[in-house]
């Protein structure tokens, strides 16, 4: 059941949308009936959920790492949609390694798809909203931009990079386009599954007050909510969703 009125026919995209959060979250946009387009490196996956999923407008291949890619799946997206209201800039990945043995190809791989990936996004969605006066950035950070953990030195740096771009583009871009960064704690994504084994996972959930981790659709809701109305005030901010993990 829809429930924000206002989400009807908003056109959205939603980057890395063919798994994990980002597919919870275009399908909770769908459902508010809302026009979305999801981006995806990813094409046999990019055709899968598109196939299980009519509701959905559309979905292009995109790179978010390369700046003709994006540049190119705006332009598709502009085709299914018309324009654009809402991007959730999602697409990102993460390489479980020490510091030490973590090497420059490694490092510029991840802030490649999880910084310039942002930075291309919003500039291609902010070029867009400008021109209407209005609009909704949002990005996927994580607690990790927030606090650091062992493993994680290039996808903490870049988390935290997308947060004061998040709250960068806000200042500069208010009061007619918001612009905020979720930030999700443990979620069960496929991309965790790959990382951490079952005993691994339950040695996490001891550490986090509500003792286990949050689902995609727990932070699909989250996105919907900051896109609606009622967040018409939430600007410039980045939001923990993490079980209480960072208190």
């Amino acid at each position: 059941m829809a429930r924000y009125e206002e989400l009807q026919d908003k056109r959205v995209v939603v980057t890395g949308g063919a798994s994990g959060i980002g597919l919870a979250t275009a399908k909770r946009f769908a459902k508010e009936g809302s026009k979305v387009v999801i981006f995806d490196w990813n094409e046999e996956a990019l055709k899968q959920v598109l196939a299980e999923n009519p509701d959905l407008a559309g979905g292009v291949v995109v790179d978010v790492s390369n700046p003709e890619s994006v540049k190119e799946g705006f332009l598709q997206s502009d085709e299914i949609l018309g324009g654009i209201d809402v991007l959730v800039s999602n697409a990102g990945i993460s390489v479980r390694n020490l510091y030490k043995d973590a090497d420059f190809e490694q490092w510029t791989k991840v802030l490649s798809i999880n910084l310039n990936g942002m930075f291309l996004c919003s500039k291609e969605a902010l070029s867009r909203m400008e021109k209407q006066k209005s609009g909704v950035i949002l990005f996927t950070a994580s607690t990790n931009g927030m606090e650091a953990h062992p493993y994680y030195a290039d996808y903490n740096a870049s988390k935290a990079g997308v947060i004061l771009l998040g709250r960068t583009l806000a200042l500069e871009y208010a009061p007619y386009i918001r612009v905020n960064s979720v930030c999700p704690g443990y979620v069960l994504t496929p991309m965790q599954r790959a990382e951490y084994t079952d005993e691994m996972l339950e040695k996490v959930n001891q550490g986090i007050p509500m003792k286990r981790h949050a689902t995609p659709e727990e932070v699909a809701a989250l996105f919907v909510f900051l896109a609606s109305d009622e967040a018409s005030y939430i600007t410039g901010q980045h939001i923990p969703i993490d079980g209480g993990e960072t208190a």
